[in-house]
């Protein structure tokens, strides 16, 4: 139980409390010197609220002892929402970032429950980047329209949020037909009903993976009939990728995507197709974007992948792929393009070499590294001088790659052994 690791003092607040409508977590827990701000942007937020009963908790990130019980008051003299501080609990020495982000969304999933709270919002970025209206928005479809879950939609640049972009997103949307920007988030607002069902899958099932619950929040509610939309949020502010630890990103943030892809194996196969959530607000317009992207240094790791990891990719990628991949590496770099339905069997096949442990899962995934450069490369030289729309078109077809591509992932899947390309 995550509740386990929270201090005796606020257990006994929540005691006192007995129940809210809402619990707010505040999942950054590396600046502690925002929280009073934070803090400040809730109330704020949370003032446009009609049909809660202005009792709220913020899990903060330890900042702060636990809070008065007693509520405040509004402009205009109205009483305002009380805000009853939690500290999570510190992160574990041997945490890695993904692990402590995740252990910190169960505990506050866990607040709510405890509280038998109606609705949960979490922010996991920076305090001084969400504006209150990300907290309103992510919760008011939940506690004023009857949704489930509300994923955020954030204005990026074309170099921003690749991950996302070229694996987690299409692919959930070709396993569980649901079209979200941001399927694990990080902000997130969700019902209680669809908690509960978190939760539970979480205890149920973890495996030794300390990402799981972000990774299976949207597979749970698409899987489980909940009702699901999306707000945009604006810009999210993201340190750049320490290109030397990408094999680490890789492997942290894809481990928990394929576990959940193999506990949802039942569900997923079922699923044709994929339809567009609905959404909230309106987007933000893309600023400038300023800087140069090295492609060539890109494509030379590719092609150094392609030679010392030839052993390692011939164990998990069919021979079609594996054939097609050499050829694409022996091309110059003014013709270097990686298709979309290349890259696509590529996934596919690595989400399947996990599932079956043909190598150490974690030399697996790092061993992708070299190929998600070539498709940045390859991505990068497409869109040079792209318009937003001529972006949001690029990725719309890999999507469709994506889901043009199942049946192929479904016959490995089914028969791994007898299938053959």
């Amino acid at each position: 139980m995550e509740l386990d690791a929270v201090s005796q003092p606020e257990l006994e607040q929540i005691a006192r409390l007995g129940s809210a409508d809402l619990v707010v977590g505040l999942v950054d827990g590396e600046y502690p010197e925002e929280t009073a701000a934070a803090i400040a942007k809730t109330r704020e937020a949370l003032a446009g609220l009609t049909k809660i009963a202005r009792i709220v908790v913020v899990c903060n990130n330890g900042a702060h002892s636990p809070g008065p019980l007693t509520p405040a008051e509004g402009n205009g003299g109205e009483q305002a929402p009380a805000i009853i501080l939690c500290s999570l609990p510190a992160p574990g020495a041997a945490e890695t970032p993904p692990q402590s982000i995740s252990r910190a969304y169960r505990t506050v999933l866990a607040f709510s429950e405890k509280l038998d709270a109606r609705a949960c919002g979490v922010i996991a970025s920076q305090p001084s980047a969400a504006t209150p209206q990300w907290i309103y928005r992510l919760v008011q479809p939940i506690l004023e329209l009857g949704f489930d879950l509300t994923a955020p939609r954030y204005t990026r640049h074309r170099m921003e949020g690749l991950l996302n972009r070229s694996i987690i997103s299409p692919l959930y949307r070709a396993l569980y037909g649901e079209q979200l920007q941001s399927p694990m988030g990080p902000e997130f607002g969700l019902s209680a009903k669809l908690l509960q069902r978190v939760l539970g899958r979480d205890s149920s099932s973890r495996r030794g993976s300390e990402g799981d619950v972000l990774a299976s929040i949207a597979s749970t509610a698409a899987g489980g009939g909940f009702q699901l939309c999306e707000t945009h949020l604006g810009t999210r502010t993201q340190p750049p990728i320490d290109s030397m630890n990408l094999s680490s990103l890789l492997a942290q943030v894809l481990g928990p995507v394929f576990l959940e892809m193999e506990r949802q194996a039942a569900s997923w196969q079922r699923i044709r197709g994929s339809r567009a959530a609905l959404r909230f607000g309106l987007p933000e317009a893309v600023a400038s974007e300023t800087g140069s992207i090295d492609v060539q240094q890109m494509i030379e790791s590719f092609q150094l992948g392609a030679q010392n990891l030839n052993d390692v990719w011939g164990i998990v990628l069919a021979p079609t792929t594996l054939l097609e991949l050499r050829k694409l590496s022996r091309l110059p770099p003014a013709q270097f393009r990686m298709p979309d339905d290349l890259w696509v069997r590529a996934v596919y096949d690595f989400a399947l070499g996990h599932r079956l442990r043909s190598i150490s899962r974690d030399h697996l995934l790092r061993s992708l590294t070299p190929l998600y450069l070539g498709w940045i490369a390859s991505y990068a030289l497409d869109l040079v001088a792209a318009t937003p729309a001529e972006i949001e078109a690029r990725i719309e077809r890999l999507s469709g790659a994506y889901e043009a591509n199942k049946p192929y992932l479904i016959s490995r899947w089914r028969w791994p052994d007898r299938f053959n390309p």
